[in-house]
């Protein structure tokens, strides 16, 4: 690659010097322009390795989102389940307490 400055024209504005970059035209250029481009070199086998795992990448990302969202779902079926025992067991001791009331009646009753 040939560098070439133009110092007059900075002396003259004040400025810094200003290089010209000048490209070969030699095979130079184009293996970078081949380089720059991976696709167009790979084989069919390897752009067919390279799907199947872009694929499993895909799937594996949409196994851990399900998976997320079931142990959320679980999570959140677990919480409601905890929350009817407290209910019930509320409502278990409401109805024991209410049954021996009415023993205590039933017996005053009878004597």
């Amino acid at each position: 690659m040939a560098v070439t400055g133009d110092e007059t024209e900075s002396a003259a504005t004040g400025d810094l010097p200003a290089y010209q970059l000048r490209s070969p035209n030699s095979s130079l250029a184009q293996s970078i322009v081949m380089a720059a481009s991976p696709g167009a070199m790979q084989s069919p086998s390897s752009q067919h390795a390279e799907e199947i795992t872009r694929k499993r990448e895909v799937r594996l990302m949409k196994n851990r989102e399900a998976a997320r969202e079931c142990r959320r779902k679980k999570k959140e079926y677990v919480k409601c389940l905890e929350n009817r025992v407290a209910v019930l067991e509320n409502q278990n001791k409401t109805l024991i307490e209410e049954l021996k009331a009415l023993k205590d009646i039933y017996c005053h009753k009878a004597e």
